[in-house]
C-alpha cells in the first residue's frame, strides 16, 4: 500500500471515529474482520497519531476557519483536516504542499469540490502562517 493509499485508509478511521460509537482499537478490529482490510503501518500511525494530539489539532484547526466553528464542518471535513494538520506537525518528512494536495484529492473524492477548497484554504492559512 502506498502512502496516498495509506493516507485515505487512516481518513476512513477518523471518519469513523467522528461517530464516537467505538475506540480507536475497535475501529481497527472491525475493518481487519469485517472488511477483511491489510493496516499499513504508516495508516496506523497516521490514525494513532491524530487521536494522540487530537486537542492541538483542533486547536490549530478553531484558529483557522474563518466565520465557522469546529463543530459545523462536516465529518469529512473534520477528519480530513486532522489528518493533514497531524502529518505536517509531526511527520515532517512530507513535503506540506503534498500533504495539503493529498488533503485536498480525500475531499473531492469524500465530499464536494467546494468542500475541497475550503479545505485547501484551511490548511494553506496553517501551513503559511503557523511554524512547527
Amino acid at each position: 500500500m502506498n502512502r496516498t493509499q495509506s493516507r485515505e485508509q487512516a481518513f476512513i478511521f477518523l471518519f469513523e471515529s467522528t461517530f464516537g460509537f467505538n475506540t480507536a482499537e475497535e475501529i481497527i478490529d472491525n475493518a481487519k474482520s469485517a472488511r477483511e482490510v491489510k493496516i499499513s503501518e504508516f495508516s496506523g500511525k497516521l490514525f494513532s497519531g491524530v487521536l494522540e494530539n487530537i486537542e492541538k489539532i483542533d486547536f490549530y484547526i478553531e484558529e483557522n476557519i474563518k466565520h465557522w466553528s469546529k463543530d459545523r464542518l462536516t465529518r469529512t471535513a473534520i477528519s480530513v483536516l486532522r489528518l493533514a494538520i497531524f502529518e505536517m506537525m509531526f511527520l515532517k518528512e512530507t513535503p506540506k504542499s503534498v500533504v495539503i494536495n493529498e488533503a485536498v484529492e480525500i475531499a473531492k473524492k469524500y465530499s464536494t469540490k467546494e468542500e475541497a477548497s475550503y479545505v485547501n484554504g484551511v490548511l494553506g492559512a496553517i501551513a503559511n502562517n503557523l511554524d512547527f
